[in-house]
């Protein structure tokens, strides 16, 4: 099975005119490898290291056939990186979805007093997904063009039109990632709907006709009427996509010897989404508890198993008002789901709703229960998923925090850098625990006055040009992490030796991501939220505002090297000292060629 099928656009302005990305020179790569790196290890690790790079540099060397080799898969393919990329940072992953590789979405928290207005929101959710994906169907998304650094190239489109047609297939040892083949005038699809842990099928055509705003509350309803009943209750399937992804495809390869569960299997493959109908969750819906209600359900006897991860967009509905996004990332990135969640909050919000001016309906066929077969093996795996997700939900502890270090030492620093200005790209890695940044810290927490506020000034500046000159070189295809992904994984294709510049432990601890941080900016009210990508790390995500900055900080609780109140205490005094400094030198620090305004900038608390 493929690991994606991949359709060309159609529309000219689409990826065939976009750029191939490039391949990076492998001297550039590897001196900036040891320049990231020289202050992250120790003086004798760095010794060893810079000898193996060289080494691996040589003229006639290993680095520079898998060099040759790259460049000749650049010409082959659309994009020499996207496949290995996928690969290495999900499909091959065998951790659990939830927490340690779905991202959610918090939307603002919603006022329910009765079942009926849970379902109408459901309802005019549908309904805007289903006009949002009219759009995709057609086309019809204007090319976006790039924001921030070198603004106004044109950006890849085609994860947009993954949004609602993939599906994460579990694999016993990689997971396979499917897309269903579109075309202009696609099939009448469907929509999961997960209510008490029971699966419904939601047809959004019905006699030829598109399901309007009335139809779908009427369906949701017998759904709602449907799941209540305990007698029929089947078992709580959802939760064996909660579970490690080899567990997982063991208890999928057990279902899909029944030939009703491969139907009820393929049924929600193909489907559009899910939509989860939740039970209050029965704490305070504070912020933390809303976002850990997206991660994981609160837990197998809460809202756990009414879930299926796989699925890439999965909207959750909580009778309590705790509403968002649950989203499968491997298919696309974080700047989709918002923009899909933002088109959805405005339409939701936008024209009045069209319930009470549309007919009855009453006489559409009922939705229908999808049916499970569970052997005694089956019965196996759900009790040990159901022990799995519990001790996952007792994990996270997500803060949020409305406004550099908490362990005394820098570590490798994940930062996404999108790479949509070339075809089919995804994102390569900000390398943002630079030397002038860890040089920047040090001068702020010298408990002596010796390095004078305008030298501290200096250094800040230094340290966001280096930032900056980082996200243009990832951004623009000259990323260091890609590249030698590239290079290690044509190595194991040719079957040769892994090159040692590999198995050094400078390597591994370049790719223990303690800090995985994400900027995810959006224009309504919601906040992007994610777990550690590492038992003792951080997930750190970040949303600029015009005059504040919401932080999503989450780490285990079980790791005793990190604690995320801590981290945002830290992070919150840290901003607060940076706001002084830069207060106190607005007008004393200038760089030359800066432009007026620039400063400023910076004292009224907006991203520089």
């Amino acid at each position: 099975m493929p690991v994606l099928e991949r359709e060309q656009p159609k529309d000219p302005k689409d990826n065939h005119v976009l750029p191939k990305l490039p391949v990076p020179s492998l001297q550039q790569t590897l001196d900036t490898y040891l320049k990231c790196m020289e202050h992250l290890v120790s003086k004798e690790q760095f010794r060893k290291t810079k000898a193996i790079v060289e080494k691996f540099g040589t003229p006639g060397g290993s680095g520079e056939l898998l060099q040759k080799k790259l460049l000749e898969r650049r010409e082959k393919t659309n994009n020499w990186v996207y496949d290995y990329w996928l690969e290495d940072m999900y499909l091959n992953n065998r951790l659990a979805l939830p927490v340690n590789s779905s991202p959610v979405m918090v939307f603002p928290k919603q006022t329910f007093r009765d079942r009926n207005d849970t379902l109408r929101f459901a309802a005019r959710l549908i309904s805007g997904v289903l006009e949002y994906k009219a759009l995709l169907d057609g086309r019809a998304l204007p090319v976006e063009c790039a924001r921030g650094q070198l603004a106004g190239t044109p950006l890849c489109m085609e994860q947009y039109y993954r949004l609602f047609t993939s599906y994460r297939l579990p694999g016993p040892k990689k997971d396979t990632l499917v897309t269903q083949k579109t075309s202009a005038r696609p099939e009448p699809g469907h929509i999961i709907v997960a209510c008490k842990n029971q699966f419904f099928v939601l047809d959004i055509v019905i006699n030829l006709r598109r399901l309007n705003e009335t139809d779908l509350f009427t369906q949701l309803d017998k759904i709602a009427k449907m799941a209540d009943k305990a007698e029929e209750r089947l078992p709580p399937i959802g939760l064996l996509t909660s579970d490690g992804r080899t567990q997982w495809a063991e208890a999928w390869s057990a279902l899909m010897k029944d030939s009703t569960n491969r139907d009820s299997l393929d049924v929600i493959e193909r489907c559009l989404c899910v939509v989860s109908l939740d039970d209050p969750c029965g704490v305070e819906l504070n912020d933390t508890n809303r976002a850990l209600q997206m991660l994981h359900g609160g837990g197998h006897n809460k809202n756990g198993a009414n879930r299926w991860y796989d699925k890439p967009m999965q909207f959750v509905i909580g009778a309590d008002g705790v509403c968002g996004v649950v989203c499968e990332h491997s298919p696309f990135e974080g700047i989709i789901l918002v923009q899909c969640s933002e088109y959805l909050l405005k339409y939701m919000k936008g024209s009045p709703s069209k319930l009470a001016r549309a007919a009855s309906v009453s006489e559409l066929p009922a939705p229908r229960r999808l049916h499970w077969k569970c052997s005694p093996e089956v019965q196996g795996f759900l009790a040990s998923s159901a022990d799995r997700l519990q001790r996952q939900g007792e994990q996270p502890l997500p803060r949020t925090l409305l406004g550099p270090t908490c362990n005394g030492r820098p570590v490798s620093t994940y930062e996404s850098a999108s790479i949509r200005r070339f075809r089919e790209g995804r994102v390569d890695n900000i390398r943002s625990a630079t030397a002038e940044a860890l040089a920047f810290v040090k001068s702020m927490m010298d408990e002596k006055p010796s390095v004078p506020d305008p030298e501290k000034m200096k250094r800040l500046w230094d340290a966001i040009n280096a930032q900056t000159s980082c996200t243009v070189l990832a951004i623009t295809g000259m990323g260091l992490d890609n590249h030698l992904l590239g290079l290690r994984e044509i190595a194991r294709e040719l079957k040769m030796e892994k090159p040692e510049i590999f198995t050094d432990e400078t390597y591994l601890i370049s790719n223990q991501f303690i800090l995985s941080t994400s900027q995810v900016p959006t224009t309504v009210e919601m906040f992007c939220c994610y777990g550690p990508v590492v038992p003792n790390g951080y997930g750190a995500c970040y949303n600029p505002q015009s005059d504040h900055i919401v932080f999503c900080v989450s780490s285990f609780r079980e790791s005793t090297e990190t604690c995320s109140a801590v981290f945002v205490k830290a992070l919150e005094g840290c901003l607060v000292e940076m706001r002084d400094l830069c207060n106190k030198c607005n007008v004393a620090v200038k760089l030359p060629g800066q432009k007026e305004g620039a400063t400023k900038a910076v004292k009224n608390g907006s991203k520089p």
